[in-house]
């Protein structure tokens, strides 16, 4: 059976930097992209980040560009999160998510709105708890 699992969460202050890996286990599948999304408490689902499997392009909302950091490591089978420069408003349960079926980016390969959507991925770990204090 196939399993997303997320480590690398925990307690930082604010300023300071977290990475969070994905490692898929169990029953291999092809992955068409990657993404992490977080949930705070109270707030919608939000996306933090994509990474395309093959070529490594790399999806990030404004909120996050310049701090994070989205990688895939093709042999190992994982991906990563870097955070750097984290807030308060960070804080949130981050989830890794995985497609496993071809897309098309209807609004163009550099915005490709499709895969900021959380309904694009078929595949969901169950969560690391990233807490950022004052």
């Amino acid at each position: 059976q196939t399993q997303l699992v997320e480590s690398g969460g925990g307690l930082v202050q604010a300023g300071g930097s977290l990475r969070l890996s994905c490692a898929v286990t169990g029953a291999t599948f092809k992955k068409y992209v990657m993404a992490w999304f977080r949930r705070a408490p109270g707030k919608n689902r939000e996306f933090v980040a994509a990474v395309e499997w093959n070529r490594g392009f790399a999806y990030y909302p404004d909120f996050v560009r310049g701090r994070f950091t989205v990688s895939r490591d093709n042999t190992k089978n994982t991906m990563t999160l870097q955070m750097n420069s984290l807030k308060a408003e960070d804080t949130a349960e981050y989830y890794c998510a995985a497609r496993s079926t071809p897309y098309y980016c209807s609004s163009g390969p550099q915005l490709c709105l499709e895969l900021r959507d959380g309904q694009a991925y078929n595949y969901w770990g169950r969560g690391t708890q990233v807490t950022v204090s004052w």
